[in-house]
């Protein structure tokens, strides 16, 4: 049996960095970011003779539009997406990070919901690649919320916009709701056999095989 690894880009769609009057995490997401990371990267399950893996990279937003981030000479706003400008002229750790997009060959997106819809800081970072990086590649969703809904609304719309950009979105869904019940802080489940982290696996099977697929028909043919 042979071991085929799946360069994996997980894209995390919150930026927020505040703790709400309230309580809780400044941002929700790094829990469920770790507990993602966790599970796909120890995955080696087989598919037909092969046994597959995972190279992981995180876009954190908070990293890319932060100081001397890849987008920072951009902003969240998204005022200079990357192809709308000469390459020659675009920053060298935006250059790698395209590159990174462009060589991967599935992604997983981590988001809550914001205003029931897509959060500003994915839809931008994503926005700053075109379409020709993405193509042909498949990608998963996984939201979450500290309430009962689990982020599927904005699910919803990120398969919308997933499909624009050419990342064909699996099926399965993983949602998890009330976040904090049921992960730690450092990602780890608070009762391994809750029923929602079931959904992840079942997600990443799917992301596998397409993955494999479309992996090998774009060495056969190229992408359209």
């Amino acid at each position: 049996m042979t071991t085929t690894t799946l360069k994996t880009i997980i894209f995390l769609g919150s930026a927020r960095n505040v703790s709400p009057p309230w309580g809780g995490d400044s941002r929700l997401g790094d829990r469920i970011i770790k507990w993602v990371k966790s599970v796909t990267e120890n995955r080696k399950e087989p598919l037909g003779a092969d046994t597959i893996c995972h190279d992981i990279r995180i876009i954190d937003p908070i990293e890319v539009f932060g100081p001397d981030g890849a987008l920072s000479y951009s902003g969240g706003e998204l005022s200079k997406p990357t192809f709308f400008m000469d390459q020659s002229t675009l920053p060298a750790a935006a250059k790698e990070l395209q590159q990174a997009i462009n060589e991967a060959d599935c992604y997983l997106i981590v988001s809550p919901e914001y205003n029931h819809s897509i959060p500003p800081a994915l839809s931008s970072v994503m926005g700053h690649f075109g379409g020709s990086n993405y193509k042909c590649k498949p990608s998963g969703i996984i939201t979450y919320s500290p309430g009962i809904f689990g982020g599927m609304r904005a699910a919803m719309s990120i398969q919308v916009m997933l499909h624009e950009l050419g990342c064909l979105p699996v099926s399965k869904l993983c949602g998890i709701s009330n976040a904090s019940e049921v992960l730690k802080e450092d990602g780890t489940p608070i009762d391994p056999n809750n029923r929602m982290l079931k959904q992840l696996p079942e997600l990443l099977t799917q992301l596998e095989w397409m993955a494999v697929a479309m992996a090998n028909q774009r060495k056969k043919t190229g992408t359209f």
